[in-house]
């Protein structure tokens, strides 16, 4: 069994989950702007919930919305939002985010995602976890269109990508009037290869902020810009 992952200001529980707590997930949570000062925020494919939980440690937005299609995720999703010391502001819906996109009539000041993104035809015998880890289920495409659709007209859609898939990804977006508005690579070492993409996307075409992020010097020496960024959630940093 898992064990209960602890951060400062709460704890994440992800036995009945397939993704586990990962790098990816608290970079993209620590990394997002807030600047818009968001009033409503939604997680789709929430997993563990632990973006949306960063997103309520950082902000005051009084509402914290969370979309997970597997059921053990959802459950653990719901509790540890009901664990947290911000339970009055989070909810976790069972749905697609199709579906809760197609019912829905509410708009969001940002929406954050960690999609499934393991788009070659490699699966597992784990029918949970390559639903978490392959976008067959979320697609690309249906992701953006129902952000498009749940974006309030100032509102920011962040999400987080392997590096490869950038390109492609800003294109498609395109077509659903959202456009980068800052772009973060991500390296695990100075020597290693760009891996991941945090990005941003708003309905207004600007100039697109380009940084670039080293999580370690060396094995477990973390660069000063990584702890910075994590500092407030990781107890060891």
């Amino acid at each position: 069994m898992s064990k209960p992952f602890q951060f400062k200001e709460f704890t994440i529980h992800q036995d009945r989950c397939a993704m586990k707590i990962g790098t990816d997930g608290v970079l993209l949570g620590a990394w997002i702007s807030l600047e818009n000062q968001p009033n409503s925020i939604l997680d789709i494919g929430a997993g563990t919930g632990v973006i949306a939980l960063q997103m309520a440690q950082r902000s005051q937005a009084e509402t914290i919305d969370a979309v997970e299609i597997d059921d053990h995720a959802y459950e653990q999703c719901t509790g540890n939002f009901e664990a947290s010391p911000w339970a009055d502001r989070m909810f976790c819906y069972h749905a697609s985010i199709q579906e809760f996109a197609s019912e829905i009539d509410d708009q969001y000041d940002l929406i954050v995602s960690n999609p499934p993104f393991y788009s070659e035809t490699y699966k597992t015998d784990d029918a949970a976890r390559d639903q978490a880890r392959f976008n067959d289920a979320l697609p690309f495409q249906h992701l953006l269109v129902c952000a498009a659709h749940l974006l309030s007209e100032k509102g920011i859609f962040a999400l987080i990508l392997p590096k490869k898939e950038e390109l492609e990804f800003i294109e498609l977006a395109s077509q659903s009037n959202l456009y980068p508005s800052r772009i973060c690579s991500v390296k695990g070492s100075p020597q290693s290869e760009e891996k991941r993409v945090l990005m941003e996307f708003t309905f207004e075409k600007k100039e697109t902020s380009l940084t670039t992020l080293v999580i370690e010097n060396s094995r477990h020496n973390y660069t000063e810009d990584y702890i910075e960024l994590v500092k407030d959630f990781y107890l060891k940093l």
